[in-house]
């Protein structure tokens, strides 16, 4: 018997594997461009901090979600999707139990290295502050005719928000989960320190 010669791989049964992937891939990575898969993964059991000097977007869209974590309990939040983002300072911080003790994770961007920006940048909120100007505000539109923010879209029946352009000063906000395409983060600067403090 003949035996195969190592090192050679099948081209075709390689193609056969591959092609679902990429396309699977090609599709996920659309999804998440477009906002489409804020809410689609289990959300850890901490809330993080959120916190911007300045957004700006293009336009907004907004619906009440759940978003669940692992164990199956769901949290309740303003699902707030931002078309090209814009951001003068971005920090977003979360304290996290390890065995040592009570850890902060924070990353920070943005400022004197430029403004950090997003393309469909999905905020999965529990609370926001700050102050606000919108363009063309229609509140109480059904959450499945949002048309600000491709891709993004309630139930039918939903309550829904939306916006043509949005900005923000002095943002704080605890969310769930965050979700963004080409986020392009200057100046990014990260840290992981026992105790710490968060963004606010």
């Amino acid at each position: 018997m003949r035996e195969k010669p190592l090192g050679k791989t099948s081209l075709k049964k390689s193609a056969a594997v591959a092609v679902p992937a990429v396309l699977a891939i090609g599709a996920m990575a659309s999804m998440m461009a477009q906002g489409a898969l804020a809410s689609s993964f289990a959300v850890s059991g901490t809330a993080f901090q959120v916190s911007s000097g300045r957004l700006n977007s293009d336009g907004l869209a907004s619906y009440v979600e759940v978003d669940r974590a692992v164990d199956g309990e769901g949290h309740p939040v303003s699902l707030l999707a931002l078309d090209k983002a814009e951001l003068s300072t971005i920090c977003q911080s979360a304290k996290v139990n390890t065995p040592i003790g009570k850890v902060t994770f924070k990353l920070q961007a943005g400022g004197e290295a430029g403004k950090v920006t997003a393309d469909n940048l999905v905020i999965d909120a529990e609370d926001l502050s700050g102050d606000a100007r919108f363009g063309t505000a229609q509140i109480g539109r059904d959450a499945s005719q949002l048309t600000e923010v491709p891709g993004v879209k309630g139930k039918p029946g939903g309550f829904g928000l939306q916006a043509d352009g949005v900005s923000v000063s002095g943002v704080k906000s605890h969310a769930w989960s965050a979700v963004g395409g080409n986020f392009h983060l200057r100046g990014l600067k990260l840290d992981v320190k026992l105790g710490g403090q968060g963004c606010y």
